[in-house]
């Protein structure tokens, strides 16, 4: 009988039967299914299958976590169905058609704006920094700014623009650049037409007003049309548009092109029509839904009724936030800052970002006796007030429900505050306490009222709500709410569990070394949900400084993926089993930047190499490096877990084992 019979029969009939699977395949720990139906698909009695940790839908694939050993699962179940397997490429390609439009907008604006959210931020902040020494008069009566009166700050503040202005100025060159990246096509034409919607020969698209004289446009003439030569500096729907008609006119001659002549022919017949269309077509119609846009958005922070946008969009900006649509969110800002000089919207994500870190740190203050929820919780609420919102929403607030709403409630209170007051940014900034550096001077005591709010309200809320509904072990933890459930007169367990307590305590009969080296993470700081709720097992995240997996014991190998090469399972001696996964949905690269040097069955010494990766193709790849470094099996061993150092591979201790 094989190994997981029982198992796969449940599922199969559970998830709507051989005719509702469209695709399949699998990762290093979770199968992944296309359903033709999803509603089909039964969770709770699949989550009651022995060999299934968890399911969870994700970008149209309905996943089901099973773990190391999830390669044999896979054959399995394959086999008992009588369906074969297809590769990760399919398995996304078919996932598409199981999502909506929105979503797939949606992803496509995250993966696009994703990789060039650093230089915004960092534009924001120069900028803010810049009006601080520039623009605001600290001297002499109010008359004079610092850059005034010295010399030394006159020469920073005109520095500093050569940065904001490549940041903002010349945006449409790195959203076309992202976009050829996302898709596929050739990155230095993208750059390229990025260049001429910014050149220098055009008027600057800042300088164009409503009422300006058509008189005052050069035009490039050709005797049968006239077109205007104006710049697109800081259009987004623009840029976007024109990136889009490059990557499908490249693909068009790509498809029909002969292989022999294609680098000739492919990059003069994309580039030249898309310059073309740019300027005369797709430019001209997305400035117009830009402004469109940003005038509809500016429009409803600025109504008589814009304390009910506020309130509407604080309360839900979390959920969404959940759902990644948020990423809309990021064109909307752009166009507003480059269109009024400033974003009304930008602060309350600020503010929604602060509320869900107030409503763990009064977790935190709840359960500060839960040694393994503080592990959590104390990480989440740091990357929460640093602008990262993910370990705080799926590690803590959606794990217990009632922070999440908490941290609504207060979300929507501030960001009434904030728009009722004119609160605005120089553009998108760093979502948290830091962001008050990108909101303008003027605002800051505003800002900093809506921040009071969004720590107090939450924190206050959770408290109260905590107090009465959270549960003694999770207060407590299940060590301390066990010794606190002791009777005074049963001494004789209560030594036994003191001795046990003291034992947990100091597990030093193993040591297990880092498998790389960089920084030791908490585990709800890892960007993945299945991985930073602890579904696969306990253990900590590795942001990486080198580029060699080492074995951090004594082991087996006990599971690879040939083909991706993305992860390693262990097994060691005392039955404790290791999962080593590097970089989050690495599996999508299908190998490429990756060398294994092990194969099942292989017995490891510590300090073997067991991967080799490309930090630099990960991070091209638009993937987190961070490493997730687990214990799936512990066996009967109690294991300990060090974090918050920088760990060299294969010297440092991450984790003791009784």
């Amino acid at each position: 009988m094989a190994k997981y019979q029982t198992d796969v029969q449940a599922l199969l009939q559970h998830i709507g039967g051989k005719e509702n699977i469209q695709a399949v395949s699998h990762c290093m720990t979770r199968m992944r299914f296309v359903l033709l139906d999803s509603a089909k698909a039964n969770k709770e009695e699949i989550e009651k299958i022995p060999s299934v940790k968890g399911t969870f839908t994700q970008a149209g694939q309905f996943q089901v976590i099973i773990g190391n050993d999830v390669a044999n699962f896979y054959k399995e179940f394959t086999a008992n169905a009588g369906i074969e397997g297809v590769s990760k490429d399919q398995v996304k390609a078919a996932a598409k058609t199981n999502q909506s439009w929105i979503q797939r907008i949606m992803g496509v604006l995250g993966e696009i704006f994703a990789p060039l959210i650093p230089a915004l931020i960092c534009g924001g902040l120069i900028l803010g920094f810049r009006n601080i020494i520039g623009e605001i008069n600290f001297f002499n009566n109010g008359t004079q700014s610092l850059a005034d009166i010295s010399q030394f700050w006159s020469g920073v503040y005109s520095f500093l623009w050569l940065i904001g202005e490549a940041v903002f100025h010349l945006l449409p060159v790195g959203i076309v650049w992202s976009i050829t990246r996302k898709m596929g096509t050739t990155q230095i034409l993208g750059i390229i037409l990025g260049l001429t919607l910014v050149s220098p020969q055009l008027l600057n698209g800042f300088s164009i007003t409503p009422d300006m004289n058509t008189a005052d446009i050069p035009v490039w003439d050709f005797g049968f049309a006239k077109v205007e030569m104006i710049g697109y500096q800081g259009q987004v729907i623009a840029a976007m548009l024109s990136g889009f008609v490059l990557v499908y006119l490249e693909k068009f001659f790509k498809k029909i092109c002969p292989e022999v002549i294609s680098m000739i022919v492919v990059p003069f017949c994309s580039l030249v029509p898309a310059v073309v269309i740019a300027h005369t077509v797709v430019g001209p119609i997305g400035w117009t839904i830009g402004d469109a846009i940003a005038n509809v958005v500016n429009m409803g922070l600025t109504s008589n009724f814009r304390w009910l946008f506020a309130a509407v969009f604080g309360l839900l900006y979390a959920p969404v936030v959940m759902t990644g649509l948020h990423h809309m969110t990021n064109a909307i800002d752009t166009q507003l800052a480059n269109s009024y000089g400033g974003t009304i919207l930008w602060p309350m994500i600020a503010l929604s970002n602060i509320a869900q870190g107030s409503a763990v740190l009064a977790m935190s203050v709840l359960q500060r006796k839960n040694r393994r929820a503080q592990q959590v919780n104390v990480p989440a609420v740091i990357s929460c007030y640093l602008g990262v919102t993910e370990p705080a929403l799926f590690g803590v607030n959606l794990k217990y429900g009632f922070p999440l709403f908490c941290g609504m409630i207060g979300s929507a209170c501030a960001a009434v505050i904030s728009v009722g007051t004119g609160v605005e940014a120089f553009s998108i900034g760093v979502g948290g306490l830091p962001g008050i550096l990108s909101i303008k001077p003027q605002y800051w005591i505003n800002f900093a009222i809506a921040m009071a709010v969004a720590i107090a309200v939450p924190f206050l809320l959770t408290l109260f709500v905590g107090s009465r509904k959270l549960k003694a072990a999770d207060r407590a933890g299940e060590v301390e709410a066990a010794a606190e459930a002791v009777l005074p007169e049963q001494t004789e367990n209560t030594s036994d569990f003191l001795i046990a307590t003291e034992e947990a305590k100091n597990p030093a009969a193993g040591e297990i070394k880092a498998p790389l080296s960089g920084r030791i993470l908490p585990l709800a700081e890892i960007p993945d949900e299945v991985f930073s709720q602890g579904v696969l097992g306990d253990g900590v995240g590795i942001d990486p400084t080198s580029e060699d997996v080492l074995a951090p014991a004594d082991a087996t190998v006990s599971s690879v993926i040939e083909d991706s090469r993305h992860a390693c399972g262990l097994t060691l001696k005392n039955g404790i089993e290791l999962l080593i996964h590097v970089g989050i949905d690495t599996v999508s690269m299908n190998g490429d930047g990756f060398v294994l040097h092990v194969k099942e069955g292989d017995e490891v010494h510590a300090g073997d190499k067991l991967i080799t990766f490309s930090l630099d193709k990960i991070r091209k790849a638009g993937h987190p490096t961070i490493t997730a470094f687990l214990v799936t099996d512990p066996g009967s061993s109690q294991v300990e877990f060090l974090t918050g150092i920088d760990a060299e591979a294969g010297k440092t201790t991450v984790m003791k084992y009784e």
